[in-house]
C-alpha cells in the first residue's frame, strides 16, 4: 500500500510539474505546512526501513541529494540565498547530524538482525578490545586537532566572513537574523509569546535533558545500539531534534526572507513583500466569529457584546472573572489537554508505560512529552487558520 501511495504521488508531482513549471511545484511544497509534513513523514518512514541505513542505501540517497542540490543550485536566487557565507555553519550542521544518524542507525538495525538470527550485539564481542590512551588516543586526537586547524584556515581563506557595518538604527536590516545556532528560537518567537518562546520552553528543554536518566529506566539497549529495544526514545530523540529543531533553523535560515516572511526556494527575496497580519487569538474566534452570529441571529444580547474586556490590573478578582469569561474556550482546551490526556492516556494506550514508570516519573515524562508536541500543532494552527495564541491575557499569554 505504501508503494503505490508513493507511485501516486510521484505521478501526481510529476503532472503538477510539467503543467504548472518546477520551480513553482517546489516553492509550493516549499511552503512550511506541507514541506514540515512530508519531511516529518519521510524522516520517520526512513527510520523503519533497515536497507535505507546500509551503505548502498545511503550512498543512493545521498548522490540523489547532491544531484538534486547541484541541479537546484544553477537557479540564481536558490544560489544566492544558500551560498551566503553566514550560511557554511549550515552545511556542516547537516552534513555531520547526517553523518552520525548514518552510523547510529546502522549500529542498532545491524543488532537488530544480529538479534534475530540468535546472535549477541556486536558491542558484546567486541566488549574485551582495549584501546590504549598513549600512544593510541591521543595520536588520533592530535591527528584530528591538526586536521580540523587545516579546514578552519582555509575556510577563513575561502570564505568571507559575513561582518558588516557597525550597527546603525537608522538602517536596520531586513530581514534582522539571530546567529544560525539561534534561529531555531528565533522562529519559535512566530508561533509563541516572547516569554513561553524565549524562556519557558528552552528551560524545560533543558530540565527535560536531564530528567532523562531517571525516566528512561528501560534496561535494554545499554551498551549497545538498537532501534528495535529502544523505539520511542529514538523516535522522541529523533523528531524533538531533527525534525522540529533542526527544521526550524533550516526554515528561518533559507525560507524566512524580508520582514520574515516566507520565500519559496526559488523565489526572490523582494523586501517589498506584503503579508497580512490577520493572525487572531481563540477567543476572538469564539466571541466574534462564533457567538456573534449565533446571538445575531436569535436576538439575543450577551452573546452579541464581542470580546469581553478585561483590564491591566490583576489584582483586582472582577478582572480575573472577565477573563475567565474570555478565555473559556482556552483554559477548557489547555486544562483537558495537560490534565485529562495524561489520566486517559494512562488508562489506555500508556498503560504499561504507567505501570512501569509509577506515576511521579509517568507525570514529569507525559508533561515533557505533550511540552514537545504542542510545538507542531501550535505551528500547524498559525499556518492553517492563523491562530496566534490559545490563550490571551494582559498578563500572560499561550
Amino acid at each position: 500500500m505504501l508503494k503505490a501511495f508513493l507511485a501516486a504521488a510521484a505521478a501526481l508531482f510529476i503532472s503538477a510539474a510539467v503543467h504548472y513549471g518546477l520551480k513553482n511545484v517546489l516553492d509550493y511544497l516549499g511552503q512550511p505546512q506541507i514541506s514540515f509534513t512530508l519531511f516529518a513523514i519521510v524522516f520517520i518512514w526512513a527510520l523503519f526501513q533497515r536497507p535505507v541505513w546500509t551503505r548502498t542505501g545511503t550512498l543512493l540517497a545521498m548522490t540523489g541529494i547532491t544531484l538534486t542540490l547541484g541541479i537546484m543550485l544553477l537557479d540564481k536566487n536558490f544560489a544566492h540565498n544558500l551560498l551566503k557565507p553566514d550560511n557554511a555553519p549550515i552545511f556542516l550542521m547537516i552534513f555531520f547530524f547526517s553523518f552520525f544518524l548514518w552510523i547510529s542507525m546502522w549500529q542498532a538495525h545491524n543488532n537488530d538482525r544480529r538479534m534475530e538470527e540468535m546472535l549477541p550485539p556486536e558491542e558484546k564481542e567486541t566488549s574485551n578490545q582495549k584501546t590504549w590512551v598513549w600512544p593510541d588516543l591521543v595520536y588520533i586526537e592530535f591527528i584530528c586537532m591538526i586536521i580540523w586547524t587545516v579546514v578552519l584556515v582555509v575556510w577563513s581563506l575561502v570564505i568571507p566572513a559575513p561582518l558588516e557595518e557597525p550597527a546603525n538604527p537608522g538602517n536596520t536590516p531586513n530581514p534582522s537574523k539571530a546567529p544560525w545556532y539561534f534561529l531555531g528560537l528565533q522562529e519559535l518567537l512566530v508561533y509563541f509569546d516572547p516569554w513561553m518562546a524565549g524562556v519557558v520552553l528552552p528551560s524545560i528543554i533543558i530540565f527535560g535533558l536531564m530528567a532523562i536518566p531517571y525516566i528512561d529506566v528501560n534496561p535494554k539497549g545499554n551498551g549497545y545500539y538498537s532501534f528495535k529495544d529502544r523505539r520511542l526514545a529514538i523516535l522522541t530523540f529523533c523528531i524533538g531534534f531533527f525534525v522540529m529543531w533542526d527544521y526550524m533553523i533550516v526554515l528561518g535560515t533559507i525560507l524566512r526572507g524580508p520582514g520574515w516572511n516566507y520565500f519559496g526556494p526559488f523565489e526572490e527575496w523582494n523586501p517589498h513583500k506584503v503579508v497580512a497580519a490577520n493572525n487572531v487569538n481563540l477567543s476572538e474566534l469564539v466571541w466574534i466569529k462564533t457567538l456573534y452570529p449565533i446571538g445575531n441571529a436569535l436576538n439575543i444580547d450577551w452573546l452579541k457584546q464581542g470580546v469581553p474586556d478585561v483590564g491591566p490590573n490583576y489584582a483586582d478578582p472582577g478582572n480575573w472573572l472577565k477573563l475567565l469569561k474570555k478565555e473559556f474556550l482556552g483554559i477548557l482546551l489547555l486544562g483537558f489537554y495537560f490534565l485529562v490526556l495524561p489520566v486517559i492516556l494512562a488508562k489506555t494506550k500508556l498503560k504499561n508505560f504507567y505501570e512501569r514508570l509509577g506515576m511521579g516519573r509517568y507525570a514529569v515524562a507525559i508533561f515533557l512529552f505533550l511540552v514537545m508536541a504542542i510545538v507542531p500543532i501550535k505551528m500547524y494552527l498559525r499556518w492553517t487558520i492563523a491562530l496566534k495564541y490559545i490563550f490571551a491575557s494582559p498578563w500572560i499569554n499561550f
